[in-house]
């Protein structure tokens, strides 16, 4: 019994439980007929409740702690953009000359689900035009340098890896960093090597303008407090304000 796993030592006394009480059920009332009778009705209901503990009931605990996960990560990501993404978002779409397209992320109290979904649309569509110089290339560089360890701290939580579209927005960022990390003097790369840390830079604005719209609606929805202030210092709107405006 030394060796055995303590599952395996509750299973046997259970059993040996179960001996032990028809015994003396038989003992006492003389009717094996009973006992198997009662015995045969239990094992014949024995898949009907396997269904309903492990199709029903797990199902349901398992969505339940998969929602309760989700909204831990939330954490994790409003970290992200309080320490990160959002300076890097409010960065990059200073390099955006198309001002137009960036009345679709102008989020406010007044959204719902249609006017979210519209904008994530267009976020998709949009086709990111950056023009970016050397000095520009240069900033970004310093900054994602001075965040290198909060990044690389983030991919310690195995939950990323449960939000697809944020583990995605990551390896945009992660990418973009390696690539500028690598340059040396920025002033004096080519201009076909300019025109590839841009579309680097593209690549990492779509994932994260499409992530940030995700999160302020989630916001909106569980934390309207924290929805508040993500609304008023919105990175993709070059008027936002932290201050409260009547």
């Amino acid at each position: 019994m030394k060796g055995l796993s303590w599952t395996v030592k509750l299973g046997i006394g259970l059993l040996l439980t179960s001996v032990v009480l028809f015994a003396i059920h038989l003992a006492i009332f003389q009717d094996f007929h009973h006992i198997a009778i009662y015995t045969l009705h239990d094992i014949a209901f024995l898949p009907v409740e396997v269904l309903i503990v492990t199709m029903i009931i797990h199902s349901l605990l398992e969505r339940r702690a998969h929602q309760e996960m989700m909204n831990k990560l939330s954490m994790v990501i409003g970290a992200f953009f309080s320490e990160v993404g959002s300076e890097l978002l409010r960065r990059i779409s200073l390099l955006d000359e198309d001002v137009e397209v960036r009345e679709h992320f102008l989020v406010g109290p007044g959204w719902d689900e249609a006017r979210y979904q519209e904008a994530k649309m267009a976020a998709v569509e949009y086709d990111y035009g950056i023009q970016a110089d050397w000095e520009d290339l240069a900033s970004l560089s310093a900054f994602l340098t001075e965040k290198r360890g909060f990044l690389l701290g983030l991919l310690q939580n195995p939950n990323l890896l449960e939000h697809e579209t944020f583990t995605d927005a990551m390896w945009g960022v992660f990418h973009l960093s390696d690539e500028l990390s690598r340059r040396g003097d920025f002033d004096s790369l080519p201009a076909s090597d300019v025109k590839h840390l841009s579309g680097d830079v593209e690549r990492a604005y779509g994932l994260l303008a499409l992530e940030w719209l995700d999160y302020v609606q989630h916001l909106q929805k569980d934390y309207p407090y924290l929805f508040s202030l993500a609304a008023r210092t919105n990175p993709l709107d070059s008027g936002s304000s932290v201050a409260v405006q009547v």
